[in-house]
């Protein structure tokens, strides 16, 4: 048996077009983080580094198969959680510039994969092919709790439509954005993708 995210998961990761509200558990992920504008020569290196530990860790995993409570799966999706740097929260106008942009980018991985496991994958990954930002690279557990979250089609820079109906939801539902911070969840490939056809999980935390 194969746990494949799309089917097994869709409550998490294949929301419907109108906001809705969502309880996230703690998983863990592959982390980096970074900041500037995510259209620069530099940011699908970020990218590549998770992809390359993600596949890394579930191609030892069949060869070894020791884990208690393993099964395949597919390679979870890249997300992302976006932020603006300190000295743009203090000019911010409603108008974002990309190069104030502070990111996380992550992948989950299975439940029952440990810290020396991973680590041990990103050594074997760092001796094959050596890549500074697999320094910069974190295994951790997050717990996002009570958001809303919608599945934003077309461009990303039309996302704010999206998150104005996510916000208004909120209202009605008595529920407030905890910060401007949000995630992302890419489900399609950009580079092979035609951008009205993008589908993007959108998320952000929120309280009552």
């Amino acid at each position: 048996m194969k746990n494949e995210w799309r089917k097994k998961e869709k409550k998490i990761y294949m929301p419907g077009n109108e906001p809705e509200v969502i309880e996230i558990p703690e998983y863990k992920f592959l982390t980096i983080t970074g900041e500037g504008n995510p259209n620069s020569k530099f940011f699908p290196e970020f990218i590549k580094v998770l992809y390359s530990i993600s596949y890394a860790i579930k191609m030892n995993l069949k060869k070894e198969g020791t884990f208690e409570g393993y099964m395949d799966y597919t390679v979870y999706p890249l997300e992302g959680v976006w932020d603006i740097n300190k000295q743009a929260k203090k000019t911010f106008k409603g108008i974002i510039d990309k190069k104030d942009l502070i990111f996380k980018l992550m992948i989950r991985q299975p439940g029952f994969v440990d810290d020396e496991f991973v680590k041990k994958v990103i050594d074997q990954t760092q001796d094959k092919k050596p890549n500074e930002l697999l320094e910069s690279v974190k295994f951790e557990s997050i717990k996002e709790g009570k958001c809303i979250q919608i599945m934003h089609l077309g461009s990303y820079d039309k996302e704010n439509e999206s998150f104005s109906l996510m916000e208004e939801f909120g209202k009605k539902e008595s529920l407030f954005r905890v910060s401007k911070k949000h995630r992302e969840i890419y489900l399609s490939d950009f580079r092979r993708v035609r951008t009205e056809k993008l589908k993007t999980v959108l998320r952000f935390k929120v309280k009552k």
